[in-house]
């Protein structure tokens, strides 16, 4: 099964020079995980912001998110693969880089995400379309 098949079409963003009180106010009102950096001086270098940088990096440390902006404490660059890519290749990507999402790409364009469950739904539709190993 190939990536653009599974992968989410609608990505949420925040700019770099928002504060990380921002992008909390925007992942809890969506009720999402992630959000992509948007680095307006360059256009195809995009970072992410994860619930668990915001936790780790500035709540558990006792930090004000209004004093953070996203730009110090987002990964960058963000990992983008092909959106013909196999499910279990992106898989295997992930796991090498202990990441829990990761951009699709066509040419250079980010044209959607992949999230683990994505990865555990496509397991679950190609069991049950009987391709599968076991």
């Amino acid at each position: 099964m190939k990536i653009q098949e599974l992968m989410t079409t609608k990505i949420e963003s925040v700019d770099s020079d928002k504060t990380v009180y921002d992008a909390i106010e925007k992942m809890v009102d969506r009720r999402i995980r992630a959000l992509m950096v948007r680095f307006p001086e360059e256009k195809l270098n995009h970072g992410i912001i994860t619930a668990r940088d915001i936790v780790f990096k500035v709540l558990a440390k006792s930090l004000n998110p209004k004093d953070i902006l996203v730009s110090e404490i987002a990964s960058k660059p963000a990992v983008c693969i092909d959106k013909n890519m196999d499910l279990n290749e992106a898989a295997s990507i992930m796991e090498k880089k202990n990441i829990a999402r990761i951009f699709v790409c066509d040419s250079e364009q980010i044209i959607g995400v992949i999230a683990l469950i994505d990865i555990m739904t496509g397991a679950l539709i190609m069991r049950a379309r009987g391709d599968h190993d076991s």
